[in-house]
């Protein structure tokens, strides 16, 4: 319960919850028994069984209701004469607005993707009411607070990109079991199973066609005639066999590299093994695409273990005649989802063939399920952990505490002697395009490009615009919006496909365009810099965003100190070693006279090596990328 001290500002504030997820739930309860009196929750899902084991405001008979409103009740039992508000929405609506946000004291953030976060931040900054962020991954957890004018924004220092993999590694020189599962998931499980329509770089021709036309049949192609067991085999010879011979054809590649060895469904996997292949009865009755399972069909049991190739064999070829025979309707709709078991067993079986044949160590489906999800599980006393921490924030930010305002980082092992990392806030960034509004450059060939890629590229996808205006000077290139008449609908898409440079008013070197979104009130410049070529592998996109500088400190007492103390906002990361000893950059809430020279020394050093840090968000299922999955103690947190 919170001290008399804290009561006036507690009770008589208004609280916007974003977020009834792991951290919401552990959230909302600590808020009402901390003696906030009226609490709003924004929440866009719906509880399902794997939230049970540590969202616990939950049970059982919920799954399938609204978390905020279900979370409402559970704290009403226990709290019943305080207000709780609950919305099942997503917060990007837009009735979500500023004027929503304004009526609030405080916002607190329990989310797990970036975007909601950055279009969160951008509210909080336009209305003027201080943001908390939190996050947990595992063991990991951070709680950051975020005041206009005082502190960094959330975007004050740039978020690192999803890690990404040079198509060429992953259809012809996998290295590393994530390439395996990448190609399976990206490129195997889409193109036979997703939409057809869409590009994919899987060679699609057998030995046959590649000699005969560019008009050749696919191979993926199943007539309603075929027998989906040699259809099956006929998909496992040509991706696991002709595919990587086709590789192997290409000497150049291989001479600093170990040779693959192609596999045929015939030495995997004898006839009189496959002709027993599973029995698809018993899978039973079910009409619940979920529960059909290759591994019931063919009796395997645990999860755990590591499949021989025989066994990754048959479980890629019965996952397979599952999907047409019991799911037919869904296939050219698919989408690889984590929580359905087929597509995961489907996907760790033909990887696991594909890192056989590149000599590359076999997975569990448990493992290969962490990796194609990007799951790191989560851990509930972690959570409960920074609920805590985002309350103690709060309060001080009700009361104005501005000099005690601390972003507080959960580690999994002590350093300095300490498992909670405080470290005062720095200043806003004056680079930064959210709250400081610079201009960015954008180096681009304008004599290619087309207004379409800067639109999707760097807009939405980079900047995280959901309603963007894009203007020329006076000229309106770009808009969306419920209120617009046919005629600007049409004008605006044509605009899309148009080269930059072939503008009425050309958009060359030397232009400025400028971008609004007016949902979220947020408004920048783009300079525009002409660049011929861009390398492929760095620069997929074939453009360069830029413009973020390095924010300083805003803390004076100890310069020494500061100096390696970096942006809690930051991009750079909690790494683990092999010897599993966390490096991370230094908290500052004693002096650092307090703590010996040695362990100065230590971290001070690492901190210049490996920069700020900051942990992932895990408001609900366990999310996390991780940069390299071949090995568990080596293993980097992405932050956002």
């Amino acid at each position: 319960m919170a001290t008399q001290k804290h009561s006036p500002a507690i009770k008589g504030a208004k609280v916007l919850m974003v977020g009834a997820g792991g951290i919401g739930c552990e959230l909302l309860k600590t808020l009402a028994l901390s003696g906030f009196q009226d609490i709003h929750i924004i929440d866009m899902d719906t509880i399902e069984v794997s939230n049970l084991n540590r969202q616990f405001l939950f049970r059982q008979s919920h799954v399938g209701q609204s978390k905020a409103k279900v979370a409402r009740d559970a704290v009403l039992k226990f709290r019943p004469h305080i207000s709780i508000t609950p919305y099942h929405a997503n917060v990007k609506d837009p009735d979500f607005n500023v004027d929503f946000f304004k009526q609030f004291n405080v916002v607190l953030n329990g989310l797990d993707n970036l975007d909601a976060r950055r279009h969160v931040n951008r509210l909080c900054l336009a209305a003027d009411v201080p943001l908390i962020e939190s996050g947990t991954t595992g063991f990991l957890g951070q709680v950051t607070v975020h005041v206009k004018g005082i502190t960094e924004c959330y975007e004050c220092q740039p978020k690192p990109a999803p890690k990404t993999y040079p198509v060429c590694t992953i259809t012809s020189t996998p290295s590393k079991f994530v390439h395996c599962i990448v190609w399976a998931k990206e490129l195997l499980f889409a193109k036979l199973f997703g939409d057809k329509s869409q590009a994919n770089d899987l060679n699609v021709r057998s030995s046959d066609g590649a000699s005969s036309s560019e008009q050749a049949e696919d191979v993926f192609e199943h007539s309603k005639d075929e027998d989906i067991e040699q259809y099956g085999r006929r998909i496992y010879d040509h991706v696991f066999g002709y595919n990587i011979e086709v590789a192997l054809s290409n000497e150049e590649t291989w001479k600093n590299r170990n040779r693959p060895k192609p596999i045929y469904s015939r030495d995997a996997m004898p006839n009189d093994v496959s002709q027993q292949n599973g029995n698809v009865e018993k899978n039973g009755a079910t009409n619940d695409p979920s529960l059909v399972s290759a591994m019931v069909s063919l009796g395997l049991k645990n999860p755990q273990d590591v499949w021989s190739l025989m066994e990754n064999s048959r479980v890629f070829l019965e996952a397979l005649k599952l999907f047409f025979m019991k799911r037919g309707k869904e296939i050219g709709n698919m989408i690889f989802d984590k929580d359905d078991q087929l597509a995961v067993e489907f996907v760790t079986a033909a990887a696991n063939i594909r890192a056989t044949a590149f000599g590359i160590p076999l997975h569990s489906l448990f493992e290969a399920k962490g990796i194609a999800g990007n799951i790191v599980h989560a851990v509930a006393t972690t959570n409960a952990i920074i609920a805590g921490l985002i309350v103690i924030e709060t309060v001080k930010v009700l009361q104005n505490d501005a000099k005690n305002y601390r972003m507080t980082y959960c580690l999994e092992h002590p350093t300095r002697k300490m498992l909670l990392m405080p470290v005062e806030p720095f200043e806003p960034n004056k680079s930064c395009y959210v709250c400081s509004e610079t201009p960015l450059l954008l180096e681009i060939n304008t004599n290619r490009a087309k207004l379409r890629d800067i639109v999707e590229k760097i807009v939405k996808n980079k900047l995280g615009m959901n309603s963007p205006l894009i203007m020329h000077g006076a000229a309106l290139l770009y808009e969306v919006g419920d209120d617009l008449d046919e005629a600007m609908i049409k004008n605006y898409a044509a605009n899309l496909d148009k080269v930059l440079s072939e503008f009425p008013s050309p958009v060359t070197s030397g232009t400025m365009l400028t971008i609004e979104d007016l949902q979220q009130e947020l408004k920048c410049n783009i300079n525009i810099k002409h660049r011929e070529e861009f390398d492929e592998e760095k620069e997929p996109d074939g453009m360069v965003l830029s413009g973020w500088t390095q924010a300083t400190s805003v803390v004076k007492e100890d310069k020494k100190s500061n100096a390696n103390v970096g942006s809690t906002s930051s991009a750079s990361e909690l790494e683990t070693d092999k010897n599993n000893e966390i490096e991370t950059a230094p908290g500052k809430k004693r002096k650092l006279s307090d703590v010996s020279e040695a362990d100065t020394s230590s971290v001070a050093g690492d901190t210049k090596s490996h920069g700020k840090f900051e942990v992932l968000d895990d408001d609900d299922d366990d999310v996390v990328m991780l940069n390299d999955w071949g090995s568990a103690a080596n293993k980097k947190l992405r932050s956002q």
